[in-house]
């Protein structure tokens, strides 16, 4: 028989509440994207300045709040999984230990992070001991990593309870993400970072901090490649060269072996060294497992005779085996040769935004982190100082009047530090200091030591002042840090890198094609091969370029190689560089990929400018033109950067922003068109070279409420074409834009280009084309029409020009693009015009 329920029903209903319908997939929706973000930033990946995951750090912190420094007694691993759980970690305590397990695992990081005691698990894949069995403590190059984090040196979270705090991110003094690698599988992505040589990578930081220019060629001499911590072999450096530049690759990664002879006329082949992660005992068994169902042939015996000094792998061959072939075809059938894939993804941005990085970009994102764990600690340190100096500032006045404050204090009842305030003009910190002196600071000793520390004080303050006012101090004091770092823990590269030959690099893998790139107003770019466009008549519709969203459409097109460098310029007159394999592939209708997927834009910042190029000869510029017609030349060559977020090539006013490059060979006339139809044409020449944070000069003066649209390089034998918002378009002899015996000076109003009427619309974009050539012409609906220029019919500067384009209502021209003329190919379904007419 059931017993009455012990509490009255009424108290547990909530007449107020309400049941809220919500539609199904839109709260699936939400809630997924909610637990993805939560395992990518709370679980799965490494924060890019330190290469820890969450786990990771709250061990770390957690042993180091209990002073389980390498120089204390090893402690029980329960006491340090218990402590996790209880302060920071609201999971499962075989997560917490397994985390600590890797930590001290000489096979499986490259540098430990933690000290262990007992068995911890082998190469062999046997479990470690559980956690009551085992002993642990930091190890001395982990203490580097929480060195300072007392200063104020890093942002500080609530934990799960808001009963403590935890860090966000570890200080970590070296670049613990490239040097004991990261891998972890998010939701929809996945990380894996392999281990590197401490003194290769700190050799590539002080490389950056000494050259900001440095390429990865120049990097690449310091960091070889991956270093892993079971050595092995690499075979080859295409697949290193291909994921410290794209963030993404594969290693080959090859066992070390030799051949023994024994017995008579007997050859044996010694394993001593594995590829990383590879299970020796799972390798052994399948070897053996092929021998047996004769998939491996020429092996009489297989044995494992590892020991404490060293790995030992003995394959006996048969007497009449080629040992080079079955050496051979192990490596081809076991993992004696393995691969490991490249995935540089990491936390960026605060642990913000997860990100494919390249070599250059986590570099630069923990040097920019360690000049601020500098500067956050040089402010603790001089508001430190400063305090101790005021303090014993006090502290001198009572040594100087030490009678008087004897005399103050025994006359006092209890105000006697509120009696040496009004006295001596002290604070409240300098009366207590004194109050609290001890008799024997009387002596004229402690007047010594006190000048003593107050001198010595004085110069810390300045010195910490002095640092803090320049960036060069900062970086050379962090370039000596690192440096006393690789000094102390570096060592020699375990991992072999043979090179291959005939190795194809990445470049070598992706075919030269000529592509067309498009970018959207969104701030959406894309490939696709220029081939996709078919040539049509003049009057045409188009076909659909891309898919866009509603409020977006498509900005700017413009064509080149794949292996061509794409020189990205922003309305804050930044300029990005890449190369044209770089930008995503998509198809012809498709959206493309965020702008900010592919450059790191700061907010507010867009494309607004492309060019692209082979190389950055000395004797080629680049000649600039802003919306305000403002005009600056460049030396080529001083923008031929690899840094990840940019350099600026020209300074610009608020409301000005950077709209046309052109590439040239220092004798190019110049062609500039305004929104309103004008026009001019003047040698580049009359354009000094500048440097690079220079403003530039005046190239062409604006009436009211007009802007410059484009400019173009004028070429004698050419056509300018031009096109109009509204679909008209034409072409114009150059020598109409040339007055007299050669161009016109910069600075002037120039002449009318084009006759803008209501029918026209106003003037968005001209081209120097001649009769070989093809344009593009694209509008906000997102749809291009491609046609030869021989097609477009000539008229003089002041025509009108003739519809090239049919547009729906409502709809506007907003870009063209010359690209090479391509052989008009019949469409399926279509009738050739041939055949059309009967012939």
């Amino acid at each position: 028989m059931s017993k009455k329920p012990q509490y009255d029903p009424e108290e547990i209903r909530f007449p107020e509440q309400a049941i809220v319908s919500s539609p199904l997939v839109p709260e699936m929706e939400k809630s997924y994207i909610e637990y993805a973000m939560s395992v990518i930033v709370g679980r799965a990946l490494p924060d890019v300045r330190d290469g820890l995951k969450p786990v990771h750090r709250r061990i770390l912190y957690a042993m180091y709040e209990d002073n389980l420094t390498h120089d204390k007694p090893f402690k029980k691993s329960a006491t340090c999984v218990g402590d996790v759980l209880g302060r920071y970690h609201p999971h499962g305590d075989q997560s917490v230990y397994d985390a600590l397990v890797r930590l001290a695992q000489d096979f499986s990081m490259r540098y430990m992070l933690v000290d262990g005691h007992g068995n911890f698990g082998s190469v062999d894949g046997d479990p470690p001991a559980a956690y009551r069995y085992t002993e642990a403590r930091l190890s001395k190059i982990s203490e580097e990593m929480l060195r300072d984090i007392d200063k104020d040196t890093v942002d500080w979270d609530p934990n799960f309870d808001e009963t403590r705090k935890e860090p966000r991110v570890l200080p970590c003094r070296f670049p613990n993400l490239l040097v004991n690698g990261s891998s972890g599988i998010a939701v929809g992505m996945a990380t894996n970072i392999p281990p590197h040589n401490l003194r290769e990578v700190i050799g590539a930081c002080i490389k950056v901090l000494d050259d900001p220019e440095a390429t990865l060629a120049d990097l690449m001499e310091h960091v070889k490649g991956p270093d892993f911590p079971t050595q092995g072999i690499i075979m080859g450096r295409s697949g290193i060269r291909a994921a410290y530049a794209t963030g993404r690759g594969k290693v080959i990664v090859r066992a070390r072996t030799e051949f023994e002879e024994f017995g008579k006329d007997r050859v044996r082949i010694i394993v001593t060294e594995l590829p990383y992660q590879v299970n020796k005992r799972m390798l052994i068994k399948n070897m053996a497992e092929q021998v047996e169902d004769k998939r491996l042939e020429g092996i009489s015996d297989l044995r494992d005779e590892t020991d404490r000094n060293g790995m030992r792998i003995v394959i006996e061959l048969k007497r009449d085996a080629n040992p080079q072939v079955v050496l051979n075809r192990l490596f081809a059938q076991t993992q004696l040769q393995s691969s490991f894939a490249i995935n540089m993804l990491a936390l960026v941005n605060d642990q913000s935004q997860p990100r494919i990085l390249s070599l250059r970009h986590i570099i630069d994102e923990y040097l920019k982190f360690q000049e601020e764990i500098i500067v956050r600690r040089t402010r603790y340190d001089l508001r430190k100082a400063q305090e101790r100096a005021h303090l014993l500032e006090g502290l001198m006045i009572a040594q100087d009047n030490i009678d008087e404050v004897i005399r103050i204090i025994r006359t006092s009842y209890d105000n006697a530090k509120e009696n040496l305030m009004d006295r001596f003009q002290l604070d409240d910190v300098q009366a207590q200091a004194i109050c609290d002196m001890r008799l024997i600071a009387l002596q004229g000793l402690n007047r010594e030591k006190l000048e003593n520390e107050y001198k010595e004080l004085e110069e810390r303050i300045a010195y910490y002042q002095k640092l803090l006012g320049s960036d060069e101090m900062i970086r050379q004091v962090l370039k000596g840090e690192l440096q006393a770092i690789a000094d102390k823990f570096g060592d020699e590269r375990r991992t072999e890198i043979q090179d291959v030959e005939d190795e194809i690099d990445i470049e070598d893998l992706i075919e030269e094609e000529e592509c067309v790139f498009t970018l959207t107003a969104g701030g959406y770019i894309k490939r696709v091969p220029a081939s996709t466009y078919r040539t049509q008549k003049r009057g045409g519709k188009g076909i659909t370029a891309m898919a866009t969203k509603e409020e977006d459409y498509v900005e700017t097109v413009f064509t080149s190689s794949t292996h061509d460098f794409l020189l990205f310029f922003t309305n804050k007159g930044k300029v990005h560089r890449k190369k044209g394999y770089q930008i995503p592939e998509s198809g012809r209708t498709a959206k493309g990929t965020a702008i900010v997927n592919v450059l790191p834009l700061e907010a507010g910042e867009k494309v607004t400018a492309m060019i692209h190029l082979r190389q950055f000869p000395e004797d080629r510029y680049l000649v600039m033109v802003t919306r305000k017609g403002t005009v600056k030349r460049i030396q080529l060559s001083a923008i031929f950067t690899a840094r990840k977020a940019g350099i600026r090539c020209i300074t610009l006013d608020p409301d000005d922003e950077l709209i046309a490059v052109r590439e040239t060979d220092g004798e190019q006339a110049i062609l500039i068109a305004t929104h309103n139809g004008m026009t001019i044409c003047f040698q580049e020449d009359d354009v000094r070279c500048m440097g690079r944070d220079a403003c530039g000069v005046m190239g062409i003066r604006l009436r009211q409420g007009d802007y410059v649209i484009g400019a173009a390089r004028a070429k004698y034998d050419h056509h300018v074409l031009m096109v109009t918002e509204n679909g008209y378009g034409k072409r114009t002899e150059m020598d109409e834009y040339i007055r007299g015996d050669g161009p016109q000076k910069r600075g002037g109003y120039g002449l009318k280009g084009y006759q803008v009427t209501d029918k026209t619309g106003p003037l968005v974009g001209l081209k120097v084309v001649n009769d070989g050539d093809d344009i593009l012409i694209i509008n906000d609906a997102g749809v291009i029409i491609r046609m030869e220029c021989a097609g477009i019919n000539s008229y003089s500067r002041s025509a009108q020009g003739v519809k090239l384009m049919n547009l729906d209502e409502g709809v506007k021209v907003i870009s063209i693009a010359r690209t090479d003329h391509e052989e008009e190919e019949s469409a399926e379904g279509e009738i050739p015009a041939d055949e059309e007419k009967g012939e």
